[in-house]
């Protein structure tokens, strides 16, 4: 690890998942997060198998053994990483999805997109060139387990604009890590 200029080690690079359901804004989020922190971004979706592409464009949920590989590849590439820092989107739906990841990338944050069912049905409503269909929306929510207070994850309401989520996520960690000390 580098060290910083006032004479200490310097933190880590940060690593963030955007999480949330399908059109909730992980992508316009995590993106302009990444731009914002100057580190490559990565949209989970591009590590999916053309089977599992294939499954949810049929509308067919995946299983827990269609996620392994996919929610394994996305901790390696965050592994891969850790000195440069890194943003990805990915949905991290479940506890052990996050644990699957974090066993890769240990000190990754969570920012969790979160909206209603109302606002985020309207959405994806509007959408026309993704591979997930609306009628998976519902299950989606019904799979939600929403971060523990004892994950790194920072909950923010998709109904105020990008921008304010980026700053508002980036003080969280800012304060966390000055009053943690990391």
């Amino acid at each position: 690890m580098p060290d910083d200029p006032a004479g200490g080690p310097a933190p880590p690079a940060l690593r963030v998942v955007v999480m949330g359901v399908a059109a909730s804004g992980k992508t316009t989020v995590g993106e302009l997060l990444a731009r914002r922190l100057d580190v490559e971004y990565a949209d989970a979706d591009d590590f999916h198998s053309a089977a599992n592409v294939a499954k949810m464009s049929a509308g067919i949920p995946l299983t827990d053994s269609d996620r392994g590989p996919w929610l394994d590849a996305i901790g390696a590439w965050l592994a891969q990483r850790a000195d440069t820092g890194a943003v990805v989107t990915c949905s991290a739906l479940k506890r052990r999805y996050r644990d699957a990841i974090r066993s890769s990338a240990d000190d990754v944050w969570f920012l969790f997109c979160h909206g209603t069912f109302a606002l985020i049905s309207a959405r994806i409503a509007h959408r026309s060139q993704h591979f997930m269909p609306s009628s998976l929306l519902k299950s989606q929510f019904s799979s939600l387990e929403p971060p523990g207070r004892d994950e790194r994850a920072v909950y923010e309401d998709v109904s105020q604009p990008p921008e304010r989520i980026v700053a508002d996520f980036l003080a969280q960690v800012s304060r966390h890590t000055a009053g943690s000390g990391e």
